[in-house]
């Protein structure tokens, strides 16, 4: 086998590390860790929240780190983030990092940064009078919501983000800044159906939904658009060829097929999906990643539509907020969502949290098995079945 000559060195798999180059990606990770941490590394014996967005972890040497996590945003402006830095300056000698639920972490190795930083903290405002770095989001709370990009980046969103999460975080930011409940609630929110967010594995999670397949733009299809393409996008295959009628190249959809995802819209922009009246945003809810007690869970739908009002959707806030404090009233300690449910049965879920049950929300695809009962039946309560009826859905 010859050498390679690559720019970017000779290499050589008698000793591979011979001329390499290691400044490629990212820095290592060691480097960004305190100094407090790097001394402590593969020591620490365990860890406490001190209060709702305080931890304290406890080296075997004795050494202590403290950390303060306040809530952040998926997007940030840079005077924002210069701020961030000028907090870490001030107290954290320049170290700060971020979770994947975008929050924000301090971390100081004595309690009277720890008092200084809080009270630091707390004082910074937006000119509206809300928290510039709220701090919660530990134990037995409302973590901070994790979403997708909305209106702002993306262009298939079939609602909001930011916009949704900042109205329903003023409603439950009690419960972020607290740690009442039995267990965390992770929430979290996608703007349409391919879902760059958690909501298929959260304690509560919106969905946006397109209702309507897309229109097809004759005018622009072959002019924008490569055919092959769109046609391939389409994960169901409701897209084939087609001609128009003064002969251009075109698309047609078989509406029966089409699941209004907006891949295809994706491909080709003569293809618009995004409907003002028709979009809105489904509930799911039940879903987790964590091992602890019970496996990991998918969430299920409980709430098949909800309108786009904006700016504060009143409708998505009520129902998650009626969601998560019937959950609080009635789980028991340590118990997630999705366990309490399954503990007292669906059924019982729906009707405590007072939403109307159709046999539409019966998972009929091929891994229903995962989902309500282990089955695709649900035992329809008197309440179930008069709601069905009344839907038409049911005789």
């Amino acid at each position: 086998m010859g050498l390679s000559t690559t720019r970017f060195g000779v290499f050589n798999p008698e000793k591979p590390h011979e001329n390499r180059i290691t400044d490629i990606g990212p820095r290592h990770y060691w480097e960004f860790f305190p100094p407090v941490i790097q001394r402590n590394y593969g020591k620490w014996l365990y860890h406490e929240i001190l209060e709702p967005g305080v931890l304290v972890h406890v080296s075997e040497t004795g050494e202590k780190v403290y950390t303060v996590r306040t809530g952040g945003m998926r997007t940030m402006t840079v005077a924002f983030v210069r701020e961030i830095c000028d907090i870490a300056d001030k107290y954290c000698d320049g170290y700060v990092r971020f979770t994947t639920r975008n929050n924000i972490e301090f971390l100081v190795d004595s309690e009277e940064k720890l008092e200084a930083l809080k009270k630091d903290l707390a004082s910074r405002k937006f000119y509206s009078g809300s928290y510039k770095f709220p701090i919660g989001g530990t134990g037995a709370s409302v973590t901070n919501i994790v979403h997708t990009q909305g209106y702002v980046h993306c262009h298939t969103p079939a609602t909001d983000a930011s916009s949704v999460v900042k109205a329903l975080m003023d409603e439950l930011f009690d419960y972020f800044q607290s740690m009442t409940l039995p267990a965390q609630v992770r929430i979290a929110l996608a703007c349409c159906l391919n879902m760059c967010g958690a909501v298929h594995c959260s304690d509560i999670a919106m969905v946006g939904i397109h209702r309507k397949p897309p229109a097809v733009d004759t005018e622009y299809v072959a002019k924008l658009c490569e055919v092959p393409t769109v046609i391939a996008s389409c994960p169901l295959g409701a897209i084939s060829p087609a001609t128009t009628p003064d002969g251009k190249k075109s698309v047609k959809i078989r509406e029966d097929r089409c699941m209004f995802c907006g891949n295809c819209y994706t491909m080709c922009p003569a293809l618009p999906i995004a409907d003002k009246e028709g979009d809105g945003i489904a509930i799911v809810a039940g879903g987790k990643v964590s091992n602890r007690i019970s496996p990991p869970k998918f969430s299920k739908v409980v709430v098949a539509y909800l309108p786009n009002h904006f700016p504060r959707f009143p409708e998505v806030c009520q129902t998650v907020k009626k969601i998560l404090e019937t959950y609080a009233k009635h789980a028991n300690k340590y118990e997630r969502l999705g366990d309490w449910a399954e503990r007292i049965g669906w059924e019982r879920f729906f009707e405590l949290c007072e939403l109307p049950f159709t046999y539409h929300l019966l998972d009929d695809y091929r891994l229903a098995y995962d989902t309500y009962r282990t089955s695709t039946q649900f035992r329809f309560t008197e309440l179930a079945w008069a709601v069905s009826k009344a839907a038409g859905g049911v005789e």
